[in-house]
């Protein structure tokens, strides 16, 4: 008979112990899934409102849920034809992962892909590069 009083308070204090685990930093999966699906939306809504079409803004975001960002794409869409809101183009340029790797992308974007160096069209030899001294 002790052992009643026993279980039923371990039966008490074990759903307190996990709510404790929100103080934690612990977040439960039902919390990590509605993030998720928060942020979908927001990504969604954000590429309608730049002007983006719903394949480029997948293209763009891969990691995050299709279904999230095309709620997101939806609802926005949605609000702006019946608040007849213009899409605003985005002013920063994605840079392609070659121009990610090569540098900025500033400067290889600005040259056409077919430019000749400038010695190539002056028609002059380049230069040979100057040998180094060992002092």
């Amino acid at each position: 008979m002790p052992r009643l009083p026993l279980l039923a308070a371990v039966a008490l204090a074990v759903p307190l112990l996990m709510g404790g685990c929100d103080l934690l930093g612990v977040e439960s999966p039902e919390k990590v899934a509605a993030a998720r699906e928060a942020e979908g939306k927001a990504v969604g809504a954000a590429c309608r409102h730049a002007g983006r079409a719903i394949e480029d803004c997948y293209a763009l975001n891969r990691r995050t849920e299709k279904a999230a960002i095309f709620a997101g794409w939806r609802d926005m869409n949605d609000y702006m034809r019946e608040n007849k809101i213009d899409a605003v183009p985005p002013v920063l340029v994605a840079q392609g992962p070659a121009a990610a790797k090569a540098g900025d992308g500033k400067a290889d974007a600005a040259k056409p892909a077919d430019a000749k160096p400038p010695e190539a069209e002056a028609g002059s030899k380049p230069k040979p590069k100057e040998a180094r001294t060992g002092s």
